[in-house]
């Protein structure tokens, strides 16, 4: 929001210094952003033409004797048709900036003959689009005075930045209301009068949204005859070429400086150019607008409109249309003023790519209460400006406004800041920002002005009077230490998406964040693809579907890698992945991918010898590494051979807690797989569910266990079984461990043997046990019971028979 010191003075009665103004209003919250005090047009000087002689070896060149009030006349070089002897005009010495073109001047010879300087125009001054012929000023002028302060454009130019919680401060009265109520000066009374006006306005105007949510909540109309429009006056232009915008004709000028100085948007039509009444709607499938952009833009039912018999003459509350826009010919204009629907100006606006001033407002919510009172003020300054003849006004489908009311306890300011403010002093201020409060006691109902729409609560309140009354006055307090050890912040959930990430990261992976959106060809691959998980609206064709699985985007990221020469490599992520469209479906993860010979204890190429490449026991280490990270009781984990079809069947696994609960898959791709992917080489990898993994019991302290060491010797002892091929390994420690579950310590395998001393489809696997007693030294006796219940336990469960 752009403004100049004059146009906030215009509201605010001050003796305030630029300086202090501009501290004011980062105090109360309006930051400022930028300040144009106007200090490079200080060199410009009001300078009279003496003599004007033809150049002599250029036609349209004339060699200029100017005094610029600093004694001796200076030479100057003009090529403009108006340069004659008596001009008064702008002059520019050496080393002044001209903004209009962008150059800073330098003694120069032109075409032979030195200039010292510069006569400007208009547009040089960046006053106008003017650059026919150097400014000529009339009357009696202080030769060698500054042009900049003679012509007004010394006014400095203030940028704030607004939150979209103050549309108030979209006018320059909303900011000069806050300077008074901060104690910066006195707010100037406002107040516009009705312009009464000769008879009924010829151009009615009604409402038409039959069963479906009107779009406008009030529209006033006010046709003015006999206008004359023209220019705007040079005060009005130069604030508007300040804030940046192009001045066009007075009748849109004053549209946009109502805009402006009170944040309500207005529009004019040329009455002569509509045709019958108007009609506010919704749009129509098939129907267009030119606007006054130029562009032509196609409408629906979600966009209201404004029209007239022949169709759509502005898309409301966002542009005007071209057909009916003022111009110089226009005679006879009506002024509209209404009330839009925020929610669909915003919805509009995006969905037509369109941003404009009366946009920014409408979305954020304009004061209802100014409707009629902004057309007045309109209707007033096209009668001073263009003249004419108003008609009454047509006031359609509007609502008085009811104030909200809100129940303000005011020691609510001591418990929310910190701080006492007198009770006089909050309700002071609360009233010079245009709040009603009622009540004597320390509890009061504020009825809340209808220019505040983001006044809500009671925190609202103590809001307004700490930051007129000055947030530096808060004291900045220490948090107060508790002497008790608190719970615990984060979930179990966090915990374990940080516990994994540091688990992988230390198995010597790098962590990739992919997007949650996969191409749907993969989406089917990896058992995704329902239509619930497709996206409406996808960001790019190849991310058309939530991914059901992260390796999909892991895979990609790895050949991406490896098609940029980095072929050995191990990726890993924590995230969500989805089955369905509820919260029920998304789970938490953990995947990871290894490439080439990326295994745990490094890669590359070594004089030793070629590593070995990564295969599905490094995967199946990876994934019990996460879930052991995560508190997974992985001694009990259930390993069956076999996983998705995505992985190879013969090199795979599937991890188990029980016969429902799967923790996760790991193994070595499928080739199929990896062609439909475009993946090379090769290639493993797992994925883990951490949210299914059984919430520990919390113990009833903090403190550790004791330590509990057997005072007694630990003894092994080897067993080799002969089994089918098809039983597994895991199947027969299991089988050795259940034998004895108090004296039996660990078992792992150590030998596999196949052959044909064995037997057709047989093998032998040999473990060690280890045994460890805990309440005496064990005889052999207690040995020989221990073997042969191991013996006879993996006889039972797995038909395995001791290798003679």
């Amino acid at each position: 929001m752009k403004f100049t010191l004059s146009w906030l003075k215009d509201h605010l009665e001050t003796e305030a210094t630029l300086e202090e103004i501009v501290d004011a209003l980062n105090m109360i919250g309006l930051e400022v952003e930028e300040v144009d005090d106007k200090a490079g047009l200080k060199p410009f000087v009001i300078a009279k033409v003496l003599t004007a002689e033809q150049h002599p070896d250029a036609d349209r060149l004339r060699v200029l004797s100017v005094d610029t009030g600093s004694g001796e006349p200076v030479q100057v070089v003009c090529g403009a048709p108006n340069a004659r002897a008596g001009l008064i005009g702008a002059f520019a010495a050496p080393g002044t900036y001209v903004p209009g073109i962008d150059l800073t001047l330098s003694v120069g010879k032109i075409r032979g003959v030195e200039s010292h300087g510069m006569m400007c125009s208009e547009r040089e001054l960046q006053m106008s689009d003017e650059h026919d012929g150097i400014i000529d000023l009339e009357g009696e002028l202080e030769i060698g005075s500054s042009f900049a302060a003679h012509a007004g454009l010394d006014d400095p130019v203030i940028e704030i930045g607004l939150t979209p919680n103050r549309p108030d401060c979209t006018g320059v009265r909303g900011i000069a209301r806050d300077l008074a109520a901060y104690g910066l000066g006195t707010l100037k009374d406002a107040r516009t009068p009705p312009a009464g006006g000769n008879g009924p306005c010829p151009v009615n105007v009604s409402l038409e949204f039959g069963d479906t949510q009107p779009l406008c909540l009030g529209f006033a109309l006010r046709m003015v005859r006999g206008v004359q429009n023209g220019p705007s006056p040079q005060w009005m232009q130069q604030r508007l070429t300040a804030i940046g915008l192009r001045p066009i004709n007075a009748l849109v000028d004053i549209t946009n400086y109502v805009t402006f100085d009170r944040g309500r948007p207005l529009h004019v039509f040329d009455a002569g150019k509509v045709h019958g009444d108007l009609v506010v709607r919704r749009g129509r499938q098939g129907e267009s607008v030119l606007a006054l952009d130029e562009r032509e833009y196609d409408v629906n039912e979600d966009i209201c409109v404004i029209a007239d018999d022949k169709g759509v003459e502005s898309i409301a509350g966002i542009m005007g249309g071209e057909h009916s826009g003022c111009d110089e010919s226009t005679t006879d204009v009506l002024i509209e003023s209404a009330l839009w629907d925020p929610q669909n100006i915003a919805r509009t606006g995006r969905d037509l790519g369109i941003i404009t001033d009366a946009r920014y407002r409408f979305e954020r919510g304009v004061d209802p209460a100014y409707m009629a009172e902004g057309m007045e003020l309109a209707t007033k300054l096209v009668l001073d400006l263009c003249g004419g003849d108003p008609t009454q006004p047509i006031i359609s489908g509007y609502e008085e406004p009811k104030p909200k009311t809100v129940t303000f306890p005011l020691a609510e300011i001591r418990r929310l800041t910190g701080i006492d403010v007198p009770r006089d002093d909050a309700i002071g201020i609360l009233k010079r920002l245009g709040f009603e409060p009622h009540g004597d006691g320390e509890t009061v109902d504020v009825v809340v002005p209808t220019w505040r729409p983001d006044i809500d609560g009671k925190a609202d309140l103590v809001e307004e009077v700490m930051r007129i009354h000055g947030v530096n006055r808060i004291d900045p307090q220490p948090l107060p230490r508790e002497a008790h050890i608190g719970e615990r912040i984060l979930t179990t959930l966090q915990i374990r998406t940080r516990t994994a990430r540091r688990a992988l990261a230390a198995r010597g992976m790098k962590e990739a964040v992919n997007w949650s959106f996969i191409p749907g060809d993969l989406a089917e691959l990896f058992g995704g693809g329902g239509e619930t998980l497709k996206l409406a609206n996808p960001i790019a064709a190849n991310m058309s579907d939530m991914r059901p699985s992260l390796l999909p985007g892991l895979l990609a990221a790895v050949q991406r890698n490896a098609d940029r020469g980095h072929g050995d490599l191990a990726l890993f992520e924590v995230s969500d992945v989805y089955e369905g469209d509820t919260y029920a479906s998304q789970h938490r993860m953990a995947a990871g991918v290894r490439r080439g010979n990326a295994r745990l204890e490094g890669s590359g190429r070594h004089w030793a010898g070629a590593a070995e490449a990564v295969g599905v026991f490094d995967a199946k280490a990876d994934a019990l590494a996460a879930l052991e990270a995560c508190g997974a009781p992985v001694e009990r984990a259930q390993i069956e051979a076999g996983g998705p079809h995505w992985y190879h069947p013969g090199r795979s696994g599937t991890i188990k807690l029980g016969p429902k609960v799967i923790l996760g898959t790991f193994g070595e791709f499928h080739p199929k797989a990896l062609d439909r992917i475009g993946v090379s080489g090769p290639v493993c990898g797992f994925e883990v569910r951490i949210d299914v993994i059984p919430e520990p019991k919390r113990k009833a302290t903090r403190t550790k266990t004791p330590l509990e060491v057997s005072h007694f010797q630990a003894l092994k002892r080897d067993f080799a079984f002969v089994v089918d091929e098809s039983v597994a390994a895991i199947d027969i420690t299991r089988s050795v461990a259940a034998a004895d579950k108090k004296l039996i310590a660990d078992v792992s395998v150590f030998d596999l043997f196949e052959g044909p001393s064995l037997g057709e489809g047989k093998k032998s696997v040999a473990v060690e046990v280890d045994i460890q007693p805990d309440e005496r030294t064990l005889t052999d006796a207690d040995l020989e019971a221990l073997a042969e219940r191991i013996i006879e336990n993996v006889g039972k469960k797995t038909g395995g028979v001791l290798r003679a």
